[in-house]
């Protein structure tokens, strides 16, 4: 059995990238160890411009991150949710993407739900990722044609799933708000507040899809949705649109995720909502 530590289970192929993906997992992980040393420990928050929080855990994970990241190669661009955008990210062809804390919000009042997440985009798509959810120590790592893990087992997205009795990864009033054209059938939702985790947990089957109609970030489903696709699944907009990274704007409206055959399904709904 593969161990994230050791990821010859990629299809990389160039030495040098290996190392890199081997930097990347070995990186993520002691940054998550950082985090839970955090946790549960009443860490000292802040509450950002956007509303959202911000804990000094947040923070240190950021740093070493970003010096531990951007020691592998100093070409590599670098856009965190935790440090101030800086533009010439646009020009290089690769960039680490981060969220230190995904889901900062369940790591103060001490909810499990809440992950380190890392990608390494390329020409604006990711190539190697790993999200950790350290208070569970479940790791999540994929490279780019070579499948996708949880802690060194490969998983794959459960398919095919039909809409109806399925179980999503989503907040339950969001199917009764007034934006769709028809009821949802009956299905089963739990939420988790990282995004990356939830999208994680379709990868693994262990959710059979995920819906949010509101915005996200580059660095709340970069890493994920690379996990998600090398899982088997979808990963894409409301409105059936892939993501493409590293933009000039890290914005996005929505994310829509599952197995082939319950994202066709899920995209036939939320592609005729008011958003």
């Amino acid at each position: 059995m593969d161990s994230p530590n050791q990821p010859e289970t990629t299809s990389l192929t160039v030495v040098s990238d290996q190392a890199v993906f081997k930097g990347l997992i070995d990186c993520v992980r002691e940054a998550g160890n950082i985090a839970l040393s955090y946790f549960g420990n009443a860490p000292r928050s802040t509450v950002k411009p956007d509303g959202t929080s911000v804990s000094e855990a947040d923070l240190a994970v950021d740093t070493y991150l970003r010096d531990r990241l951007g020691a592998i190669d100093p070409a590599y661009g670098w856009l965190s949710e935790e440090t101030e955008d800086d533009p010439s990210r646009l020009a290089c062809q690769r960039v680490w993407i981060v969220d230190p804390i995904d889901g900062t919000r369940a790591f103060l009042k001490n909810r499990p739900e809440w992950t380190v997440c890392a990608a390494l985009v390329e020409d604006g798509q990711p190539i190697m990722a790993a999200v950790y959810n350290a208070a569970k120590d479940e790791y999540f790592h994929a490279a780019r044609g070579g499948g996708a893990y949880l802690n060194g087992s490969r998983i794959r997205v459960a398919d095919p799933v039909a809409l109806e009795h399925c179980r999503l990864a989503a907040s339950a009033t969001m199917f009764r708000a007034s934006r769709w054209p028809e009821p949802w059938p009956e299905m089963e939702t739990v939420w988790v507040n990282s995004v990356a985790y939830r999208l994680a947990l379709v990868a693994a089957g262990l959710c059979d899809g995920t819906v949010s109609m509101s915005g996200k970030s580059d660095w709340d489903i970069a890493a994920a949705d690379l996990i998600v696709r090398e899982a088997g699944g979808m990963v894409t907009t409301y409105d059936a649109r892939t993501f493409r990274y590293n933009q000039p704007s890290p914005r996005h409206n929505s994310v829509v995720s599952a197995g082939p055959a319950l994202h066709t399904q899920l995209i036939a709904r939320t592609s005729q909502a008011t958003i």
